[in-house]
């Protein structure tokens, strides 16, 4: 089998500025087609809601209904708005905060012993709490404190579910945006070279048996940390050139 394998260009003849360049737009590629997989149910923009929904669940008790959208404050109800904001995007902070209002919103005399197990406060402080605020009377400073409590525990366990969600949902795109880059990569090494002669099959044998095969993969893999600093990264490169050739004139 003939092994020969004429790359299109030479990559010797190529600067560091152009090679992180080259890396860069890979990089932007793969993750351009991640984010095309949100078009399909939301692909990997769903990964983190896990979290989100086991820190969501003790605040309604032990077996919330999936299904009850009866009103706005309901599981299901409260877990479709968490989900459309962490699949939208929006700010991680600003979901928090919605979070906590929703749960907020259902503190109630009938709720609150559900609260106060998840958050690990009095249950019949709690409940005199939410019969007050619903009927407009000042809290006590002990009770006060007590309400107090109550927020920095929602703070505490929204500001945890959320951050681990965002740690999950970017270790999720980057390994599917390193997939699509060495996939893009070792595509276009074979589409722009030459291996051998003879069937697809073989060519591609030939193909994957070449050391440029393996630094398009190489290529691949670098491209995906590269690609969101590409552009910071490359001008910094280009200015600090320019800065030394204008210290190396007389």
């Amino acid at each position: 089998m003939d092994l020969s394998l004429l790359p299109a260009a030479n990559l010797s003849q190529l600067s560091v500025i152009d090679v992180i360049t080259a890396l860069g737009a890979l990089g932007t590629a793969s993750f351009g087609l991640v984010d095309t997989t949100k078009a399909a149910g939301g692909g990997v923009s769903r990964v983190g809601m896990g979290d989100i929904k086991k820190a969501l669940a003790p605040l309604f008790g032990g077996n919330p209904s999936p299904t009850d959208r009866s009103t706005p404050l309901t599981y299901a109800s409260v877990l479709d708005n968490l989900r459309a904001n962490w699949m939208n995007g929006t700010v991680l902070a600003d979901q928090k905060a919605i979070a906590k209002t929703l749960i907020k919103l259902r503190l109630t005399a009938a709720t609150s012993a559900q609260l106060a197990a998840a958050t690990g406060v009095d249950p019949d402080e709690l409940a005199v709490i939410a019969t007050k605020i619903n009927t407009g009377v000042a809290l006590s400073p002990a009770e006060a404190d007590t309400f107090g409590r109550f927020d920095l525990a929602l703070t505490s366990l929204f500001d945890q579910a959320y951050q681990r969600a965002d740690q999950r949902y970017r270790n999720a795109a980057k390994i599917l945006a390193g997939a699509f880059s060495v996939a893009i990569a070792f595509v276009a090494g074979f589409l722009y070279s030459h291996p051998g002669n003879g069937g697809a099959f073989s060519k591609l044998c030939a193909y994957v048996q070449h050391p440029f095969a393996w630094e398009a993969i190489l290529a691949g893999a670098l491209a995906t940390p590269i690609a969101p600093v590409a552009k910071d990264l490359t001008s910094a490169i280009a200015a600090g050139t320019n800065l030394v050739q204008k210290m190396s004139k007389p």
